[in-house]
């Protein structure tokens, strides 16, 4: 299974990184929203995208907006992994098509336990 981070912070993306990975994730990495969705269109379609909100040239809720009017990218699974954790921003990126929401700061099993939600968990 293939999984993109996209994160402004290269340590978190290291991190999710490295969880995905023991967890049977090859992983590719963008730093922002524009650059994700650079890597989403250049192929091949990853199984799902880790998406943080606040970043730098396009946050995490206007890259989900984008890929989700894309009818050809509707098999990606979208998990927003944020620190933004009040209830009326959770229910924004699920509005505008986050399948699953895990706040910071997570451990391995939370995130585990996310991608089982979405028939993701390959471990």
């Amino acid at each position: 299974m293939q999984a993109l981070v996209i994160d402004d912070s290269r340590v978190m993306r290291k991190l999710l990184g490295t969880m995905l990975g023991h967890l049977g994730f090859e992983v590719a990495e963008a730093g922002n929203g524009m650059e994700g969705l650079a890597r989403i269109e250049a192929g091949p379609l990853p199984d799902m995208v880790l998406v943080d909100w606040n970043m730098p040239e396009m946050n995490g809720v206007d890259m989900i907006r984008v890929v989700r009017r894309r009818r050809d990218w509707d098999a990606l699974r979208i998990l927003m992994v944020s620190s933004e954790t009040s209830p009326g921003q959770v229910s924004e990126a699920l509005a505008a098509g986050a399948d699953e929401y895990l706040m910071k700061p997570f451990t391995a099993d939370g995130l585990q336990a996310k991608l089982e939600m979405l028939g993701l968990a390959v471990a």
